[in-house]
């Protein structure tokens, strides 16, 4: 008796070598540092480096004392900054085309529903990764620099160093963007049937101390900006639960609506 492929199994005959694997993982690595090093040429032409360190450090400067500007405590910090600035920026903009091929590597090996899973998490997670980084610069910086300099004596002319400037940038880009895929754990977290979306509904209480704390933890010790990170992930957390209920209703697996089908 011969053993034959199941008719029900989608990837039945697609197995590749190792070897081909490892080939192909490289042709999408080498084609994600490509997209970054293509976009980081467009833009060190266009603006330039200089150019997209002022855009960064531009809810800053429009908070300073008259005359007042950033300044470079290292000799190579002039350099090195609006470098690392622009390759940032490279990245984030070529996202997009470096999820798209890790997409692309991982998506064979995947079945129907699951492909119906994952392809929408990776989309919708960069976009809300994206948001949070956005709501970040255009709204919290400039009321967390404005409560700032409110508090600061008349006798102190504020003068930021651009590298510690650059690092609380990270650091608040890195907390925003994460706290905006709230949403994603929770659908993540309810598909995998790791925890219930009753049980989900039952933490809200629970998570609404939890993203105070987080936020007191990563954010400045300014009450705006704790509130603007906590207060919309509260709100995600309830898109989460809502997103939920409707993405597990529409990747189930074959066997799983046979299931709840059956009587």
């Amino acid at each position: 008796m011969t053993d034959s492929p199941t008719p029900k199994d989608e990837l039945a005959g697609t197995e590749q070598p190792f070897v081909q694997h490892l080939v192909e993982l490289r042709d999408r690595l080498v084609k994600a540092m490509v997209a970054v090093v293509a976009v980081a040429i467009v833009l060190a032409l266009f603006p330039g480096p200089a150019a997209l360190y002022d855009l960064l450090a531009a809810p800053l400067v429009a908070h300073l004392p008259k005359g007042a500007t950033l300044i470079a405590t290292s000799v190579i910090s002039p350099f090195m900054v609006p470098l690392k600035v622009l390759m940032m920026a490279a990245f984030l903009l070529a996202l997009p085309v470096v999820l798209w091929q890790v997409w692309s590597f991982v998506a064979p090996g995947l079945y129907t529903h699951e492909k119906k899973l994952v392809l929408p998490l990776v989309a919708s997670s960069t976009l809300l990764f994206f948001c949070g980084v956005a709501f970040c610069y255009f709204f919290v910086f400039g009321q967390v620099f404005s409560f700032i300099q409110s508090f600061a004596p008349k006798s102190i002319t504020a003068t930021p160093d651009i590298e510690a400037y650059l690092s609380f940038v990270l650091t608040m880009f890195l907390a925003f963007g994460l706290a905006f895929e709230v949403p994603i754990v929770v659908i993540v977290l309810a598909r995998m049937r790791v925890v219930s979306i009753q049980k989900l509904k039952e933490f809200r209480g629970y998570f609404v101390v939890l993203a105070f704390v987080i936020a007191a933890i990563v954010t400045p010790p300014d009450v705006v900006s704790q509130l603007a990170l906590a207060i919309p992930m509260c709100l995600l957390y309830e898109v989460g639960i809502w997103a939920a209920q409707l993405f597990i209703k529409h990747t189930q697996a074959p066997d799983d609506s046979a299931e709840t089908s059956a009587p």
